[in-house]
């Protein structure tokens, strides 16, 4: 399971793994290297800082690596739920942040001849029940000033009964773009080291010490001053922004389609999601197709949504024949906003950047313009929109308290089903939880290969599940998530879970 991005890509320094020597420091450490972490190393690096990028997989392994990679200032509903929820000055704000994002994107893209495709971007409706969020978007956008159009009709073969048209958007493919930042990043002097994870942060002001695995058993110290989290989930519980947040995730399929492909970037606002794009290849345009989303771990059969999703896209583009399968996963806010800056008020020293639900593209670039702006000591006029504490999170009480009451669910859920399922017995194919709870085993099978973990996830005790789409564990407190064996995939959680004989 390969994302079209990631797929077929040859060895560069950007995807060969790095080896840190001795013990290494920095004037900034940067964590994970997707489009927010490498803009901001680049960004320091220009203006004479030391920069470390510390990646633990590899460059674009995360999020930025699996996106549909849309640049567009209209994102589904986003609009109308931040003005619902927060007011027109935010949102303005909101906006105005992700425009200055998108920019910068599409300015250093033109700068070094990346490819961009420029569509027009539409929020619309499948069906009547759709009509309505579609119609608040459109309002909502209007009354921030942002230049939408009502689009009674589009050339599509799905089913659209009307939405919002923003002309001139973007789209790409994300990996030459994270290339070409790693190479300015190394010609301004900046660092990259690909499979060190982040372990633990310890100390205090600017004397941080990272605790880095950059292997099986091997741990080194690194040392720094200033540390930026862009991790998609802060992989620090300070702040406790994994309780503020819900992991989502989410499928993409690409398509070779005879004849005419859609042109222009839609995303639906009635259920079940349906996401579209096309996308230039080597071998010709391919068709991107999205949606099938759910609550991280909490889905009991993700590859049934899959497998909708498919017979949709087959349905309405006759003869399509699937070339690539992926999926990513985000974050959605409390309050609707992400969250840019310290990882608690007044500590300056450790930043973070989490929460662009779904649309790190351009909100990804915009944490890193306020986070670089905040650390050379300015700061963006839009920037409050993007506060990591402020005022305007009162609005998202009520909604994190929601979310937690469902962890504790789900906590409570995961120590107490398995006991009903035979235990000592693995699938002959797929992963099951089972055994009393003070003897839990995760046994899965995959293509005849058989594994036995612990179910239990490091980082807050969850008790994974399996997702039979992504043939992975799953946790659905907070959405850290494994591979089969039990290597840590993504997190907050920053161990494996533990083997099993």
């Amino acid at each position: 399971m390969t994302s079209l991005w990631l797929a077929d890509r040859a060895e560069t320094p950007s995807t060969s793994p790095t080896v840190l020597p001795g013990e290494p420091s920095a004037d900034v450490v940067v964590v994970g290297a997707g489009i927010t972490g490498l803009i901001t190393a680049v960004l320091l690096a220009r203006s004479g800082k030391d920069v470390l990028v510390l990646e633990a997989r590899a460059v674009g392994a995360g999020a930025t690596g699996n996106t549909t990679a849309k640049i567009s200032l209209l994102q589904g509903s986003k609009l109308s739920k931040v003005v619902a929820k927060q007011g027109r000055k935010l949102a303005t704000q909101y906006l105005e942040g992700n425009r200055e994002g998108q920019a910068w994107v599409l300015r250093h893209c033109d700068n070094h001849g990346i490819d961009v495709q420029r569509e027009d971007a539409y929020t619309y409706a499948q069906s009547n029940d759709g009509i309505a969020t579609a119609r608040d978007e459109f309002e909502a956008a209007q009354s921030i000033g942002l230049g939408v159009e009502w689009a009674d009709d589009a050339d599509v073969p799905f089913p659209y009964r009307g939405g919002v048209r923003l002309r001139d958007q973007a789209q790409f493919d994300p990996m030459p773009f994270l290339d070409s930042l790693v190479s300015e990043l190394e010609a301004h002097g900046g660092r990259l080291a690909q499979g060190a994870r982040v372990q633990s942060v310890s100390g205090l002001g600017a004397n941080l010490r990272l605790q880095v695995g950059v292997s099986d058993d091997t741990e080194i110290t690194v040392r720094t001053a200033q540390l930026v989290l862009a991790t998609g989930v802060p992989i620090l519980d300070r702040g406790g922004f994994f309780a503020r947040l819900k992991a989502k995730r989410s499928y993409c399929m690409a398509y070779k389609v005879p004849g005419d492909i859609t042109r222009g970037m839609y995303v639906s606002t009635d259920a079940p999601t349906r996401s579209v794009r096309y996308a230039p290849t080597a071998s010709g345009e391919v068709l991107i197709v999205g949606g099938a989303g759910h609550p991280v771990g909490r889905e009991k059969s993700p590859a049934y949504a899959l497998a909708e999703l498919s017979k949709w896209a087959k349905l309405h583009y006759p003869g399509a024949v699937q070339t690539h399968y992926w999926s990513a996963q985000d974050y959605s806010p409390a309050d609707e906003l992400p969250y840019v800056g310290p990882i608690l008020p007044g500590v300056e020293s450790i930043c973070v950047a989490t929460g662009f639900d779904k649309w790190g593209m351009s909100n990804g670039a915009a944490a890193a313009l306020a986070l670089s702006s905040r650390i050379l000591g300015g700061r963006m006029d839009w920037a409050g929109a993007f506060a990591s504490w402020s005022p305007h999170e009162l609005s998202g009480i009520a909604t994190a308290m929601q979310s937690n009451v469902e962890v504790g669910f789900n906590l409570a859920k995961g120590w107490v089903t398995p006991i009903a399922a035979p235990a000592n017995r693995t699938p002959e194919r797929g992963g099951v939880v089972s055994g009393p709870p003070w003897h839990l085993q995760a046994r899965s099978n995959v293509d005849g290969v058989e594994h036995i973990v612990s179910p239990v996830c490091p980082h807050l005790g969850g008790i994974v599940n399996w997702n039979d789409a992504d043939q992975s564990w799953e946790c659905p407190l907070h959405g850290s998530r494994f591979a089969p064996d039990g290597t840590l995939l993504e997190g907050p959680a920053t161990s494996d879970l533990t083997r099993q004989v």
